[in-house]
This record gives structure tokens, sequence and C-alpha cells, in this order.
């Protein structure tokens, strides 16, 4: 991931998360997202199955926050944000949650907030999937 042609964040094996934070998340939603993502079985065993979480395979993560995933497409042809929370909440939860990942002992990388960045993707698999703590 770069910012101005430098590279910020760089990892190996692992998860690329993008963050979107809604107007209304707060710690419960960070604590939710800490614990799916890093238990989530989605990693092949031995025998090429999804059955081992990002802990098993000690891999990292690299974090980047998105809040355009609460772009609301379906009046007009430009998307509305209203329910993404404002800056400062957004930011204030994405840092907590990188720093519950890192306090779980989790290699992280994270993109700079609200910055322009370039972000580049090997995806393995591909295994995607969206994670809505309100929704479990």
């Amino acid at each position: 991931m770069s910012v101005d042609g430098a590279t910020i964040g760089s990892i190996g094996p692992g998860l690329l998360v993008l963050v979107a934070v809604a107007a209304d998340d707060g710690d419960e939603d960070v604590a939710f997202l800490k614990k799916k993502i890093l238990n989530l079985r989605i990693f092949n065993d031995e025998e090429g199955k999804l059955n081992r979480s990002l802990l098993d395979v000690k891999g990292s993560l690299l974090v980047v926050s998105q809040f355009t995933l609460y772009g609301d497409c379906k009046k007009g042809n430009r998307p509305s944000y209203s329910k993404a929370a404002p800056p400062a909440q957004a930011e204030a939860l994405y840092e907590k949650l990188i720093g519950q990942f890192r306090s779980e002992g989790v290699p992280v990388q994270s993109g700079r907030f609200q910055a322009n960045m370039q972000v580049t993707l090997t995806n393995d698999g591909p295994v995607t999937l969206i994670l809505d703590s309100k929704k479990g």
C-alpha cells in the first residue's frame, strides 16, 4: 500500500481488511470484528479445506479505512455516505481496532486515515467476505 508513491504498509500471507465505520458503531462493534476476523476459519489446512484461522497460520493484517463501503447508490448517480461515521469517530474506532489486533500479537500494517492510498492485492483463493457487526 502506498501514499504519494511511498510504501507505507506491506504484508505477506494474511488478510487485507477494509474497515468502514458506521455512525452508530461503538466499542462493541470493534470487539466483535476483532474476534471474528482473528478466528474465521478461511485458510487451508493440510487437506486443502478452509479450516484454519489467521491465528492458526500466524498471518498478518493490512488494515485500511474505507468509508466508501457505506456508499448508498439507490438514488441518483452519486453515492450517499450518510450512514458513515463522522471522521473523528471513525478514526478513533479504526485505531482502536488496529490496537486490538496488535494486543493479540498479530502483525499489523495500516493505512493512513483519510489518505488517497493505492492498495495492491494478490487474492489467493479467492476468499472475499463482508462482515457486519450489526448482522453477526
